[in-house]
Order: C-alpha cells, then sequence, then structure tokens
C-alpha cells in the first residue's frame, strides 16, 4: 500500500521518538553503577563498624558451651578490627536476659539469633527492632524472614530421629516412632528432656498428634536417659551407647545418622537473627548479620551441615532441598510457638510422663553467664 506525505511523515516522527526513547534508556543503563557485590558490601559495613568503635554483642541460641566458637572465629579472621562477643545460651534464657535489659534501660545483646520464633514477632509488635535487610536478603526464602525486614532467618534447623546405623531398615525411611518401642531400645534411648526446649517439644507434639498420648508412657517404659540439651543426645548415639533418640538433632556419626521418616512429619524452622533498636553497635550487628547471610558464609559455614536459608545455596551432601521433603513445614513451628498458652499446657502434660527438668544448664553449667553477658 502506498504511503501519502503525511503518513510518511508521522512514521518518521514515530520512529524518531523511538529511537531517541531507546538511547536515553541506553545512556541512562550505561551511566548507573553496577551493584555492588556481597564483598564490597561488606567491606563498606566493615568500615562502618570499625568507625562505630568495632565492637558487637550477639545472643545466639546454643545448649553447650563454645558451640559457636568456629562461627565466631571465622568472623574474627576475616574482620579482626571487631571484636565480637558471641554468648551462647538456651534461647529461653535469652529472651528473658533481653527482655530484662529493654526493661532496665541497659542492653547489652546489640543483635540475637534465637528459635523462640514468637519474640521476634513480640518485639517488631512493640518496636524493639531494627529495620535491616542484611546482604542477600532478596536470595532468602520467603517463609525464613519477615516481609518487613524486621528479622532474617540464618539457617534452617531440623529435628527428627537419630538411630544408630544398625539398627535401620533397608531403606530408612520406613523407620517409625513405634519400632523405638522394640525390645532392642530398652535402656539404651537418650532423650532431651522434651520440657526443657520448645524445638523438642513441638517434634513430641507431632508424635502424640499421629500416636496418641500411650506412645509416651510405652516409650518411658523403655527406661530411656534423660539429659538437658540436644548435643548430648547426638553424642550418645554417636559414641555407640545409645541407640536412638527422638526429635533431636546433630551429628550423630560414626555410629548413627539422623533420620526423616516418610510417614511422619518433624520439625523444621529458621532459626531468626535480628538487631534492636537500641543497640549500641548497630554497624557491628548489621555486619555480622549481614556476613552471616552472605552467601560464601552460607555456603562454607551453614550449609555444610544444614540447610542453608539462600536459594543459591545447595543443601549439604545427602540431604534434598528442604522444600522438597512433603513431611516438614517450617511455618508450622513458628504457629506452635505462637501460643503459647497452648505451648504451656501441652508442656504440663508431657511433664506428667518425663518428670520434672534436672540438671544443670547445658550451655552454662557453672552459671557464669548472669543477666548481661558480652558486654563492653
Amino acid at each position: 500500500m502506498k504511503l501519502t506525505r503525511n503518513r510518511r511523515l508521522g512514521v518518521a516522527v514515530a520512529t524518531a521518538i523511538v529511537l531517541t526513547t531507546v538511547s536515553a534508556t541506553a545512556i541512562a543503563q550505561a551511566s548507573q553503577p553496577a551493584a555492588a557485590s556481597e564483598q564490597d558490601q561488606l567491606t563498606a559495613l566493615y568500615r562502618a563498624a570499625r568507625a562505630e568503635g568495632g565492637k558487637v554483642t550477639v545472643y545466639i541460641g546454643g545448649d553447650a558451651p563454645g558451640q559457636w566458637d568456629a562461627l565466631s572465629a571465622a568472623f574474627s579472621q576475616q574482620f579482626p578490627d571487631v571484636e565480637l562477643h558471641l554468648v551462647t545460651d538456651l534461647s529461653k534464657y535469652h529472651d528473658a536476659r533481653i527482655d530484662n535489659q529493654l526493661a532496665a534501660g541497659r542492653l547489652v545483646a546489640d543483635a540475637a539469633i534465637l528459635q523462640t520464633t514468637q519474640d521476634f514477632d513480640r518485639w517488631k509488635k512493640r518496636g524493639d527492632l531494627l529495620k535491616y535487610r542484611p546482604v542477600g536478603w532478596n536470595q532468602v526464602f520467603s517463609d525464613a524472614k519477615d516481609k518487613d525486614g524486621y528479622y532474617t532467618g540464618v539457617f534452617y534447623g531440623a529435628f527428627s530421629y537419630l538411630v544408630n546405623t544398625g539398627q535401620l531398615p533397608a531403606n530408612a525411611g520406613d523407620f517409625k516412632g513405634t519400632d523405638l518401642l522394640k525390645p532392642a531400645y530398652r535402656n539404651k534411648l537418650v532423650l532431651t528432656y522434651p520440657n526443657d526446649d520448645d524445638a523438642v517439644l513441638f517434634g513430641y507434639q507431632q508424635i502424640v498428634n499421629k500416636y496418641g498420648w500411650n506412645y509416651l508412657a510405652q516409650l518411658v517404659a523403655q527406661k530411656p536417659k534423660l539429659i538437658r540439651g540436644v548435643p548430648g543426645s547426638a553424642a550418645g548415639v554417636a559414641s555407640g551407647d545409645y541407640l536412638g533418640s527422638i526429635a533431636v538433632g546433630g551429628d550423630a556419626r560414626p555410629n548413627g545418622t539422623q533420620v526423616f521418616s516418610d510417614t511422619e512429619r518433624f520439625n523444621s524452622w529458621a532459626q531468626r537473627g535480628a538487631i534492636f533498636k537500641k543497640a549500641s553497635h548497630k554497624a557491628g550487628a548489621k555486619l555480622f548479620l549481614s556476613w552471616l547471610n552472605a552467601k560464601e558464609t552460607q555456603k562454607n559455614a551453614i550449609a555444610t551441615w544444614t540447610w542453608s536459608v539462600r536459594d543459591d545455596v545447595a543443601p549439604p551432601a545427602g540431604l534434598k532441598p528442604l522444600a522438597s521433603y512433603r513431611n516438614t513445614d517450617p511455618k508450622d513451628f513458628a504457629r506452635f510457638m505462637s501460643d503459647r498458652a497452648a505451648v504451656e499446657r501441652f508442656r504440663s502434660q508431657v511433664e506428667l510422663y518425663f518428670g520434672k527438668v534436672e540438671g544443670a544448664d547445658p550451655a552454662d553449667p557453672d552459671a557464669t553467664l548472669g543477666r548481661t553477658p558480652g558486654g563492653f
């Protein structure tokens, strides 16, 4: 079709406008600085932390002295001019310390990494948390972070059965909780008090939901050894002194392994980390949490033993991506923890079977931490 003069003019003008727009866009894109690498971002955070004074105190959940020493050493090697106080204790004691410090007007903890998920929701609602998205935040799975950026998971925990490899069926996934009621396990179970640790307690709720309360009565009849702390259960199975444990995690080699049953649910959750709005060392806290969430740290210090919270870091050898396990949901534990009245009712009933918790705090056996550990 032959174009008229006016139509030819219109096409020419339109083409010129498009070309001008494309050129302007290309120029604008070329003039924008490239996104800073994670290492560049950490370098900038390191400068800020040194300018602030080079200090940071982090309260982290754990149940053995020195449990996170390797993490602390790795951080200090990379950032030698920032002094890190990484204080380990049971999460249920750390959250009490933080609440007391906030109430008393003397906050020592700059940041916290705990399994008590309900505390982070409460602290956020109360305005105690600093809104901060650490390095790599966009790569963190949505179920491991607060959508508004007030807390971010640093790793996924997972508690299930630990079993002596010689006791497992040909397909380890066929293992069931009822297997632990067999005669071979009598006097050969080491159990972390479920009424002492809410992550362990939730595992027992999943078992009771499947098998009923009589299962606990039968389990107690097996004469298990009861201890405080998850590492002790893992060590007992690892040594071969015991054949199994319930709703715990950890390295049970050389004699045991962690088992995820194909027919039973297991507990998984994102261990949350956050910075406090009244922190004395905000820059140091930002550096630590960003370093912990950075891809290199997640790959080399987290994904060697558990699932990373990042979608661009592969799980440890022998594990599938967490989302591919049909019988766990990281959000379930947070829902359980949010209803404190229900948690306490269930804990009280469980205590009828296992008795009151006995023994020293496994993370602070000499009771030396006090109310304000880690201060400068």
